[in-house]
């Protein structure tokens, strides 16, 4: 299939996807399920990638592979989350209903379709590794990989600390500096990160592809500026108060640091 086609495929089915979520989201008066959607779509990206594109199959087996891994991974931590809470919603979706007013649904859908692109752009580079026909893996490939199983292993450790955290009823309102997180306040976060700058080492592999550093770089900027550390940081001061504020003065905001 013809590489255009290929991404039109891609862009077009998550649009038609994410509207059936949003159409689900609205049923259920939940729109955080988004999150799990959007993580989810990376897969079904990277499936579409292997099947219909010719480059070298061990190649395009690796990539989904590893790509597969933290997107269900993660489509998994979000989903039994979101459903943990339910029916109530992620801060940042409450505050988005206020600011859309009425007409909510409306402005949630566009912001749905915009999410759907979202996944296009980012995995935009990845088609072209996926049509790298060089029968051989290189020393780029080999090592993105490394860096993906240590910042899956690193991201997934965080995750579960602070779930174990947050299950010991002894811990409720306290600040979770256990673990990674004595090191950095958002080690799921940095290690986020890692995921996908292992992602452009490995697509580095492929010639002509050191454009693709605005995916990670994109990731970080969402991470460290918007939808990552500030929502949290705003929620964590506002149910912990000055206990939080002395652990964000002895402890990194994002690389995990020795404590102040």
């Amino acid at each position: 299939m013809p590489l255009i086609e290929i991404l039109m495929l891609t862009a077009g089915l998550t649009i038609v996807l994410f509207y059936w979520v949003w159409v689900y989201a609205v049923k259920i008066e939940n729109f955080s399920i988004i999150d799990a959607a959007w993580a989810a779509c990376f897969t079904v990206h990277g499936l579409i990638f292997y099947n219909f594109a010719w480059g070298y199959r061990p190649r395009r087996l690796l990539f989904l592979t590893i790509i597969a891994l933290w997107s269900l991974r993660l489509t998994y931590f979000l989903a039994k989350r979101i459903k943990g809470h339910h029916p109530q919603e992620d801060t940042r979706y409450r505050k988005l209903r206020l600011e859309y007013g009425s007409n909510y649904k409306k402005r949630f859908l566009y912001f749905f379709i915009f999410q759907a692109v979202s996944v296009s752009l980012l995995t935009l580079p990845m088609v072209f590794a996926f049509t790298n026909a060089t029968e051989s893996l290189g020393a780029f490939e080999w090592a993105g990989v490394a860096c993906f199983l240590i910042s899956l292993i690193g991201e997934t450790l965080a995750d579960s600390q602070m779930s174990r955290f947050k299950r010991q009823a002894a811990n409720a309102g306290k600040v979770c500096n256990v673990g990674l997180w004595r090191y950095s306040r958002h080690p799921n976060y940095f290690f986020e990160a890692c995921i996908w700058f292992s992602f452009y080492v490995f697509m580095l592999g492929t010639s002509g592809l050191a454009w693709a550093i605005y995916a990670p770089l994109t990731i970080v900027i969402l991470l460290v500026k918007v939808t990552g550390v500030p929502p949290s940081e705003a929620q964590s001061l506002a149910s912990r108060g000055d206990a939080y504020r002395e652990y964000q003065k002895k402890t990194s905001a994002f690389v995990p640091w020795f404590p102040r």
